[in-house]
Parts: structure tokens; sequence; C-alpha cells
């Protein structure tokens, strides 16, 4: 499968970079050291007890789980360990909620993993790596489904599996496991990758195209074909030095096209815009504001700002904000853009796997165009943080989206170190709009459909509205109903 010219989200707008890292501490196994019972455990199993004996017992339909009073002494357990184990085996897997309570409880304190319901072993430095990459999935990663699949029994088979005697078959094994949850936002970096991705964002030299549009096919970078080629890898080849070259293989439309381009650094001013006038009688003229934002730097709020103030000042009655092809960037500047121009309301919700986190709204302090009708341009490669600022438009009911439904880019990643320098990119959590809509793999679906004469840039725009026989000018009205 060719690689399809999306919205540039490998750049990771919304990434986080926790203080913390939330691996597990791992205390060497001792097997003169045996169960500990929680709390939990004694509330969940505080009945039908009898005479104490050691382990635990399993008797037909109603379990008779007997318990050891444990201490630090082997003494007071008269049977095997593997005899032990064997009982707990038959226990874990007749109950997975207290299977995976025991074997997370025995893993933390003492080593211990589940194999096939449970196991106590020596664990290498490899295994270590693994578990500690499984452990922060557990916590982190915001579906708790795990794709449907049993968490904690991935990791027992992949421990009796998979080869882990080099640090090369552990990230193996750890890649294998991050595919199962089906998630490409989710994965692993290598040191080298997460070096460079903690780097300044600033510092990387992009390949950016005039010519290359959104839906075009990359075929081939430098030879290699793109067919089994993931998003990153391709970012990554696409990604150079200044000066350095790439030849690139697309296809546009039903044209194959070769490409030798040199790299270099570009500095994006973020927001254009124009007064458009369009055709009527005397003062009654409609004076539209039309700004195209391209992508959300950090410039991106002062600069809508002075767009906005500029176009006031030519007296426009209506303002046209264009987010087509405007891939994302920076949240806090899509929060930023939403509050130029809502007076009060919730901008985006932050849901992980217990609901919502974190609620972002605006009281109106920083509004400054609120009462004037606004039509939002959208298409697919509208996605990110432009689709937190449609949403909100959108649901808060200041403006009309107009065009196609939007990329569908409604997961947030936070990066965490694991213990050799390695990291894992894991999405945390999730965006919804204000009207609690999940926009993930969906998109924003705009309010009409725009036809696709109207031009990208913001001289054909004009143009285009300001012409009796075009399109543009007979929908002209529908863009500006509020």
């Amino acid at each position: 499968m060719s690689m399809e010219v999306v919205p540039a989200l490998s750049s990771f707008p919304h990434f986080t970079l926790p203080n913390t890292n939330p691996k597990p501490t791992l205390i060497s196994s001792n097997l003169q050291v045996l169960l500990w019972r929680s709390p939990l455990m004694n509330a969940q199993l505080n009945h039908n007890y009898s005479k104490r004996r050691g382990c635990i017992s399993v008797v037909g339909a109603s379990r008779r789980i007997l318990w050891s009073q444990f201490s630090n002494s082997y003494d007071r357990c008269n049977l095997e360990l593997g005899k032990c184990i064997g009982r707990l085996r038959k226990f874990m897997n007749s109950s997975e909620k207290m299977r995976k309570h025991v074997s997370s409880t025995l893993f933390t304190r003492f080593g211990c993993f589940g194999v096939d319901g449970f196991f106590c072993g020596a664990l290498n430095e490899e295994n270590l790596l693994f578990l500690e990459a499984w452990r922060t999935i557990d916590r982190a990663y915001v579906d708790k489904t795990f794709n449907g699949q049993s968490w904690f029994r991935y990791r027992e088979n992949a421990l009796r599996n998979e080869p882990m005697n080099t640090r090369e078959e552990t990230y193996t094994a750890i890649r294998k496991m991050l595919a199962t949850l089906d998630d490409p936002f989710t994965r692993f970096l290598e040191p080298e990758k997460l070096e460079e991705f903690a780097g300044s964002l600033e510092q990387k030299v992009l390949l950016l195209v005039a010519g290359i549009l959104s839906g075009d096919i990359i075929l081939a970078i430098n030879d290699t074909s793109t067919d089994s080629m993931g998003i990153y890898d391709a970012a990554d080849r696409l990604q150079g030095s200044e000066g350095s070259s790439v030849e690139l293989t697309i296809r546009s439309g039903q044209e194959i096209k070769h490409l030798a381009l040199t790299r270099e650094k570009v500095s994006l001013n973020p927001v254009k815009s124009r007064l458009c006038i369009i055709p009527g009688s005397g003062k009654d003229s409609p004076r539209i504001g039309y700004i195209k934002l391209t992508t959300f730097n950090q410039n991106a709020s002062g600069a809508i700002r002075e767009a906005i103030n500029t176009l006031r000042n030519d007296n426009v009655n209506a303002f046209v904000l264009d987010l087509r092809d405007n891939s994302g960037g920076l949240f806090p500047e899509g929060i930023e853009i939403a509050k130029i121009w809502l007076d009060k309301g919730v901008i985006v919700y932050i849901c992980d796997s217990r609901g919502v986190r974190d609620i972002y709204d605006t009281d109106g302090s920083s509004a400054l165009a609120t009462s004037e009708p606004l039509a939002v341009l959208v298409n697919k490669g509208t996605a990110s943080a432009s689709e937190i600022l449609a949403g909100a438009l959108k649901d808060n009911k200041r403006a009309v989206l107009f065009g196609e439904p939007t990329f569908g880019k409604g997961k947030i990643q936070s990066v965490f170190q694991l213990s050799d320098g390695s990291g894992l990119a894991v999405t945390v959590a999730r965006y919804e709009t204000p009207d609690h809509t999940d926009i993930d793999k969906v998109g924003v679906i705009p309010d009409h459909p725009l036809p696709r004469s109207f031009p990208k840039d913001e001289e054909g725009f004009c143009s285009c509205l300001q012409d009796p026989a075009s399109t543009c000018y007979v929908n002209r009205g529908q863009l500006f109903a509020r």
C-alpha cells in the first residue's frame, strides 16, 4: 500500500514530556519470602475459612480460599514451592480478577510474573526492560481493553515465548507488543530517536515542497518503495540536514512524477488575510475578511488577532476562516485562537481511561470577534489542533462549517523514557468536542459541503467570490449565514 500525503502528524504537536517515569520498582526474587496478603485480598477472601493450610484449595464450584499466615520463614509452609505454585495456578485460572491482582502484586514485590497463571523465576536485564515497557502501557494507555485483549496474559505469553537475550531482541518484543494495540500513534522510540524527538522541533529541517498537495501519493523515497513503510519511517527519511537532497516518486491524480528536491529551512508565516469586496449595490456590498491559517505555531494566535484588527479597519461585516489542509501544531495556540472567536463556553474536553480529565473553556475575557458572521472551511487535511478549533466553533454555534469531514486525529500522546534511554510514545488521552463528540477516526462533520471550485489561496478565493459567473459567487450567501 502506497503512502498518501496527509497532515504532518509525525511532528507530534500534542505530546507531553512527563517529569516522572511510571516504571515499577523491581525487587529481586527471594524464594524465602512468600505470598503477602493485601487488604484487598482480605476483603475478598474473608469468608468460608476452615483450618489454615498452605496456599489455596479449590473445591468444586464453591471456592474455599485458604491462606497461611505467611512470614519471612519458609518453614511455616510445608509444601514445596512447586506444589504451592501448582495450586495457585488453578486458582488464578478460575478467577481472572484475582489472577490479575495476585500476579501484579507478586511481580511488583517479589520479581514474580505469571505464565499461564503464575510463575516465579529469575528475570534477566532484558526481561526487566520489557516488563518496564509493559507496565508503562498498563498504567498510561487510554484504552483499558487494550484493543480487546488480556494485557496480563499477553505479558505472560511474551515472557514465555519471545526471545529476549539481546537488546535488539527485546526491542523487537516491545514493538510486537505495541503492534497488538493497533494504534499507529503508540510506538517505540530507540534511544537515538528519543533524543532526537526531545530536541527542539524548531531545529529540525523539514521537507516542504510547493506543488505537492494533500492527497498526492508518495510511491517511493530515494528509490525505496513506501508500500511497507510506516508514517514515522517515512517522516525520518524525508527529514535531513539543510542543503541535502531527497528524491521522491509521487502520484498526483493520474500523473506519476519524479522529483529531486533540496532540503532547506523555512520560516512559516501562519496567517494570510485579505479583504474581499463582493459585488453588490453601493454601501450594501458585502465586505468579507478572509483569513487563511496554515499552522498552529507559536505566532498563530497573535497573527490571527492582528489580521482581525486590520480587516476591521477595512469595515468588514463577515469573516471566513480557512482551515483547509491545516495539519495542526501547538495545542495551546488552538485554545487561544478559539478564545478569540468565543464569548464563553467549553472549547474541548480531554478524556483519559477514567473519563473527563481536563476541561478547556473560556469566559470571554480574551474574545475579540464574537459578533460578525463566521464561516469556517475544512477538508480531510484539517487535523488535530485545527479539528479542536473547528469543533469548538461549531458546537458553540459560533460558526457554520463548510467542506468535508476532517482528518480525525483525536488522540493525545505522552512520551515516557525507559531506563536504558529508549522511550515509548503512548496514547494517554483523547479529545472530545463541547458536545462530547469523539472525533478520532471520524473527524468533525461540516454543516454543509463546499464546492471544490473554491480556491485555497487568498487571491484565488477572493477572485472567485467576485466573479458573478463562478460557483463561489453563486454560493456566497450561504457562506455567511449565521
